[in-house]
Order: structure tokens, then sequence, then C-alpha cells
């Protein structure tokens, strides 16, 4: 069962198209369904989630694509998953006109659960 969706996160989600509404939905449902104790807030106009109080991930949809923010380790540690698409610092960027590779998203939101696990704030 996912959780209610934060106040604020509702809001962001709201000023985009249906179909850019349930993209970022699905995102959402996937952050929590393989981590499920994330905390859900915003952040940089964007949602945000910690784990350990601590980043996990963040994403905001564009006009042309969907932003993921993995930072600070998940970009490094998958450059070669990731080397097809657009990157700036800490992003990367997934069009709206492809399939998001849910896989590899899910992969990353796995290895940067249990970076944060290994380095809880203290």
């Amino acid at each position: 069962m996912t959780p209610n969706l934060h106040p604020a996160v509702a809001a962001y989600f709201e000023q985009f198209s249906p179909q850019r509404q349930q993209i970022l939905r699905d995102f959402r449902q996937r952050v929590l369904q393989f981590v499920p104790e994330a905390h859900e807030s915003m952040a940089y106009g964007m949602p945000a989630y910690k784990t350990q109080g601590k980043p996990l991930v963040y994403f905001a949809a564009f006009a042309t694509h969907i932003g993921f923010y993995a930072t600070p380790t998940g970009h490094k540690a998958f450059a070669t998953e990731l080397a097809p698409y657009k990157q700036g610092k800490g992003s990367v960027q997934f069009p709206f006109n492809q399939p998001l590779p849910w896989q590899l998203i899910e992969t990353i939101l796995l290895y940067r659960k249990q970076q944060n696990e290994q380095h809880p704030r203290k």
C-alpha cells in the first residue's frame, strides 16, 4: 500500500497534465515500493525522498523529460548504464517519448538505500 501523498508533493503533481501526473505517480510508487521507509517531502522545488536522514533521490517533470537526481553516488555508480541519457551535474534526463528504464531506476534506488544505510547521518 502506498502512503498518502505529501500535500506539497500533491500540489506539485497537480500543476501537470493528467498524463504527466500519472508518470510522476508511477515514479513515486516505485520509490516507495522499493524503499518503503523513505520520508517524502519537497526540496529544491521537487519531490524528495530521504532515508537515514540523508537524501535518497529527487525527481521532477519538465517539458520533454523527467529529471532524476540520485546524488551524490547514484549517477557515478551507474555511469555506464546512464550513458545513453542526457545528463547534467547530478541529474539524468529520461525523455517522455521513451519508456522509462524502470529496472535501472529500481536498481539505483536500492543502491542509494544501501549507501544511506552504510553511512547514516549521525
